[in-house]
């Protein structure tokens, strides 16, 4: 069905769909020059389906030669966290243990990359995206996670969905060490939802002068109900919750707190180790508590860096139905991207399926953002729209237009509301701004004609959004409708007039 779509549309794909507040500075300085995230999304022809695009990128996917520099860093609980580093892929050095990677003076940008569930610095798309910033000049370093990147454990810790400490230990550690240089981190699945948290937490307190989530699963626990729903989904929970399992077993005799291991033996979905382990592990009461309490779509709303969300809408492992549309919209420091197809950390693209359309993007997007004046500024405090000043003149009624359409007047009450802009791309290939359909008003302060046209015209225009009818074609349908009442109107009023004429001719 994917393929028969595509073949329909000569496989140029369907236009990037970008959710932002209005007053938002990062889309107009920096996402509006990303040429990549205004345009469409084009899978590769023989990957239409976004099962082929996620287990091909895993499976059989060709990845770059990278060959990192690692580094040991220890916290404070006893654990070991490896961080490799990737600083030109042209030179191929010999991985040396304990070497930083960067000098501490160097002032180039550093990516801060944090992988997804079980994936480390060798997955295939870690690669591509290392590859691909390295190769365009930024000094990128991965953050595996603690028992994965061939590092054992070393303490009665392991990582899960809400575990932010090893972030924010990994990224005072790069500031510390690397003062000159900025600081950007791209979060990838499970790394994505541990980014945007950690981001929510520390507010304006955080070294990230930038970053972006790829493929987050925001609500874990609708992702919980979902990955459940169906046979493809369960295969996926399935093959996670395996790993899951094998990861907790290599570690067996770093971890006495965990005793139920004959349970543990038969875990075969994410949920089962997160009730035997992760809840065990972090004194959660309940898998669901630990649900709602790790997922980002509640942190994101606190988030005060700029922040690129990219999810695809045919996700076979994070579904649509989690991200949290309003909360991004809200946030003037967050775009979110989405496109019609991707699947899970793919979005290759291309006859041969070699590059990934999402690592283009942040590519592009990082390099405009550092070009911009937003790297300069200190982080906005207030995320939210202000209201405009309240003047004299506010004392005065204000004019509301109400769904059903009625004209309302209410007191002088400020209006709060938030605005949006979403960009969609005609038949044409021209792209276009329309608001948002849950824009607020604000006050009318002068009641004249032409202060009450101008609501009512957004009122229409709403609507049109709504039916996704241009005006053209309501003013035709109503054109149709109307004709035949039209009609009967002036045949008898001919019929009138005709019979008043012939009456006086009689006379």
């Amino acid at each position: 069905m994917y393929f028969i779509q595509e073949l329909f549309t000569g496989f140029r794909g369907k236009p990037v769909y970008l959710t932002f507040n209005s007053c938002s500075d990062l889309y107009q300085q920096v996402v509006s020059k990303c040429r990549i995230l205004h345009g469409r999304f084009s899978s590769t022809p023989w990957l239409c389906s976004p099962h082929l695009q996620t287990i091909f990128l895993q499976l059989f996917e060709r990845v770059p030669a990278c060959i990192y520099q690692r580094q040991i860093l220890k916290t404070s609980d006893g654990g070991t966290i490896a961080l490799d580093w990737l600083r030109n892929v042209n030179v191929k050095i010999p991985s040396v243990e304990g070497f930083d990677g960067v000098q501490s003076d160097d002032k180039t940008p550093i990516i801060l990359v944090i992988p997804g569930l079980t994936s480390d610095s060798n997955s295939a798309y870690i690669k591509h995206l290392a590859f691909k910033m390295a190769k365009s000049g930024w000094n990128v370093v991965v953050s595996n996670h603690r028992g994965l990147g061939g590092v054992t454990i070393t303490s009665d810790c392991l990582y899960n969905a809400g575990w932010t400490e090893d972030a924010r230990k990994v990224i005072d550690h790069l500031h510390t060490q690397y003062p000159q240089a900025p600081l950007f981190a791209v979060g990838t699945s499970i790394g994505a939802n541990v980014l945007v948290k950690y981001l929510g937490e520390e507010g304006v307190n955080t070294a990230i002068v930038g970053a972006v989530a790829i493929c987050s699963p925001w609500d874990l626990l609708i992702g919980d109900r979902f990955i459940k729903r169906r046979f493809a989904q369960r295969c996926y929970d399935k093959a996670l919750g395996i790993g899951l399992k094998l990861y907790a077993q290599l570690h067996r005799s770093i971890l006495p707190r965990l005793t139920d291991w004959d349970s543990i033996s038969k875990i075969y979905c994410i949920r089962d180790y997160d009730q035997h382990v992760t809840c065990v592990l972090n004194d959660f009461e309940t898998v669901d508590t630990y649900y709602r309490k790790v997922s980002c779509s509640s942190y994101v709303g606190n988030v005060r860096v700029p922040l690129l969300c990219i999810s695809a809408l045919d996700d076979p492992v994070c579904s649509r139905e989690t991200i949290p549309w309003d909360e991004c919209r809200a946030n003037k420091n967050v775009v979110l991207a989405t496109t019609q197809h991707g699947g899970h950390l793919g979005h290759l693209e291309g006859l041969t399926g070699k590059s990934l359309w999402w690592v283009r993007a942040v590519d592009e997007f990082f390099c405009a953002f550092n070009s911009s004046s937003l790297i300069h500024r200190e982080k906005i405090q207030n995320t939210t729209v202000d209201s405009p000043p309240l003047k004299s003149i506010d004392e005065a009624p204000s004019v509301n237009i109400r769904e059903d359409g009625l004209v309302t007047a209410f007191g002088h009450e400020p209006s709060s509301g938030l605005g949006n802009e979403q960009l969609v791309e005609d038949d044409n290939g021209t792209v276009q701004q329309e608001p948002n359909a849950t824009t607020r008003f604000d006050s009318v302060c002068c009641p004249n004609i032409n202060a009450m046209m101008v609501p009512v015209k957004n009122c229409l225009n709403q609507l049109s959004r709504r039916s996704k009818i241009s005006m053209w074609v309501l003013a035709c349908v109503a054109i149709t409708t109307t004709w035949p009442i039209l009609g009967s109107l002036l045949f008898k009023k001919k019929l009138r007039k005709k019979h008043f004429t012939s009456s006086s001719m009689k006379r």
